[in-house]
């Protein structure tokens, strides 16, 4: 309407002016030339190529990409050569990949068309970015507040393949180095052992070049599927699901433990159907895990220790109605993520009835908990003696972990855990001498017990842990201190290799270290607790002391423990370098556990198992940690 009411002078000049300002702009674009358009163009390239920060977003239930095939890229390894630096493979070597949310400005870029407006979006991402450093965590990787408040749920859907789109956005690998390729020769020769000896058994007996079977279910077969995975090892990868696949059958008239089975079998079958994708695992694992519900049909909902997974029955031992506290308290991950994935309430009602029993329970001092429970009542029993070794500890560890599993959201678990660790600094927690060393003894009615197994070594790792999520600092600051002492049970011995259990020195002694070892205590069962604690040490903060304990404990462990046709033994005597008294024993955790995270500890990609992804269980079977659906 007011183009109308102008006369036909002023619509005229306008329109001149239109003219002349179009041509001016032609002109101005064809004098500037190429160098113009090439200037705008590396600018936009130089915006897509600039290094991502890697995001925590959880592809629940993440899924692997498929490992390389064992003598692919890594040979064979009888001998290390020094390491040539590598050449990043064009595609992500095994399994470290989890998926990478593409940055904010990549794909600010890729929606932006005009120029002017890409430039805009530049300086706003530049000022965005220097607002979120205070929730950048350790390496940048992106942490997200959890937005939700709602109960952790049970449901899920089938896993989802990385998409080619999804798989453009991933990062550049993280290439293999030379101590990692050690650990896969460790492996490698541990498995050609087991192969040769032993395959479809529980154990390797590498001196008797035999087998012992505990419960006749291929325990150190199905133990070691996510670790060779993770470790890139295709061949036998795929030939030990061959043998899951048409020999591993839980319809046997055999007794197994519960919670050995659960953490072994159970966490083992869960974590490779998480890490592969494949159905064959969670079917088998859904098997199991039907088989061993008997033992939770308790006058207490306790569950007994033992079930006959043929026969469908449960009973305790035969010496007493208790179960260990540990075990009855550590079966929680594993069950719990069966019936998310399955949708079947039973198996996460099941174990979690126990832990709000025992959250009830009296007879705790300050947090810590006694050995036994019965069954019957329901009541904890040996009242007065407090450990956080041999059938205690994991009660702890799976606090934090359960806590973390369901999106830290049930605050009872925290409670408890946090009341524990505080009840570990008033009342077990001393120093040795010379050396100062701050170690976790024990507790027996009133009296202190300078005494401390190696599986509290899993302690640091844990206490580590929970500072990554939020926790007092404090907790940080401790655990630096044990794995100190975890590290000085094995550099102070003649091996290098720890014993089970020691003993400290509380009274500075001429001639003695702070670390001394009883005869009945010296044998070393090839444990994982201290190479675990040092792969979390590492993973959160960075410092290369830790992978160089780990290493010398790798060329111990090789030194000797390696039996030259084929794995690994534990051994009687740390004490003595010229005859260490094999035992004749692989124990299953060794290719499970202790390789595992040796592997882990020498990795310096996050996303190996990225840890707010995944917590793994007290048999290193890494599981998805759960986010609102």
């Amino acid at each position: 309407k007011k183009w109308k009411q102008l006369s036909r002078l002023q619509r005229s000049v306008i329109l001149f002016l239109f003219a002349f300002l179009a041509v001016c702009g032609v002109i101005s674009y064809t004098s500037m030339g190429e160098p113009w358009k090439s200037v705008t163009n590396k600018s936009l390239d130089d915006q897509r190529t600039e290094p991502e920060i890697p995001g925590l977003k959880l592809a629940n239930p993440a899924v692997l990409p498929a490992p390389q095939k064992a003598d692919a890229n890594l040979g064979n390894y009888p001998e290390l050569s020094p390491q040539k630096p590598p050449k990043p493979p064009h595609v992500r070597r095994g399994p470290s990949n989890l998926q990478i949310k593409p940055s904010r400005r990549d794909v600010r870029l890729k929606t932006r068309h005009d120029s002017s407006r890409v430039v805009e979006e530049v300086v706003q991402a530049d000022k965005e970015e220097k607002t979120e450093k205070s929730v950048i965590s350790w390496r940048g990787a992106v942490i997200e507040p959890d937005q939700s408040t709602e109960p952790p749920s049970i449901k899920i859907k089938e896993p989802e393949k990385p998409s080619s789109v999804e798989a453009e956005d991933q990062k550049e690998p993280v290439p293999i180095n030379e101590r990692q390729m050690a650990v896969i020769e460790a492996f490698r020769h541990a498995w050609k052992g087991y192969k040769d000896f032993a395959w479809g058994h529980d154990e390797l007996k590498p001196l008797s070049k035999s087998y012992s079977e505990w419960f006749g279910l291929g325990l150190t077969l199905i133990d070691a599927l996510d670790t060779m995975w993770i470790l890139g090892l295709k061949e036998e990868f795929e030939e030990a699901r061959k043998w899951v696949a048409n020999d591993l059958v839980f319809n046997k008239n055999v007794d197994v433990n519960l919670f050995e089975s659960t953490i072994r079998i159970l966490g083992g079958l869960l974590s490779t159907y998480h890490l592969s994708g494949d159905s064959l695992f969670l079917e088998k694992a859904k098997d199991i895990g039907n088989r061993l519900m008997p033992a939770f049909k308790t006058p207490s909902k306790i569950p007994y220790s033992d079930v006959n997974i043929g026969r469908g029955t449960a009973h305790p031992p035969r010496w007493t109605s208790d179960s260990t506290v540990a075990e009855v308290t550590s079966i929680q991950l594993e069950f719990r993520e069966l019936s998310r994935l399955t949708g079947d309430e039973k198996f996460q009602k099941a174990v979690d009835e126990v832990m709000k029993h025992v959250h009830t329970l009296s007879g705790k001092n300050d947090g810590l908990v006694p050995m036994f429970i019965n069954t019957n009542s329901g009541q904890f029993t040996h009242l007065g003696v407090y450990t956080l070794g041999a059938r205690a500890d994991s009660y702890y560890e799976y606090l934090l972990k359960q806590w973390i599993q369901g999106g830290k959201k049930e605050n009872e678990l925290l409670e408890d855990y946090m009341r524990a660790i505080e009840g570990v600094k008033k009342h077990l927690l001393q120093r040795s001498q010379p050396k100062k060393l701050t170690f976790v003894g024990e507790l027996a009615h009133g009296h202190f017990s300078a005494k401390m197994d190696h599986l509290v070594c899993f302690l640091p790792g844990t206490l580590a842990l929970g500072a990554h999520n939020g926790l007092t600092a404090d907790h940080m600051k401790l655990a630096e201190a044990l794995i100190e002492t975890c590290y000085q049970m094995y550099a102070q011995v003649e091996t290098g290799l720890s014993p089970e259990i020691v003993h400290f020195n509380l009274h500075a002694q001429k001639g003695h270290k702070d670390v001394e070892i009883k005869p009945a205590d010296r044998h070393n069962l090839l444990r994982p607790e201290t190479v675990e604690s040092l792969f979390y040490m590492y993973r959160f903060t960075g410092d290369k002391k830790y992978q160089d304990w780990g290493w010398e404990i790798l060329q111990n462990f090789n030194k000797y423990t390696r039996v030259p046709t084929g794995g690994y033994t534990s051994i009687n005597n740390v004490q003595n370098p010229s005859n260490p008294e094999p035992r004749d024993k692989m124990e299953s955790f060794f290719l499970g556990e202790t390789l595992k995270y040796m592997f882990l500890l020498f990795s310096d990609d996050i996303d190996l198992i990225n840890l707010d992804k995944y917590v793994f269980n007290t048999e290193a079977h890494p599981l998805p940690i759960w986010v609102p659906a």
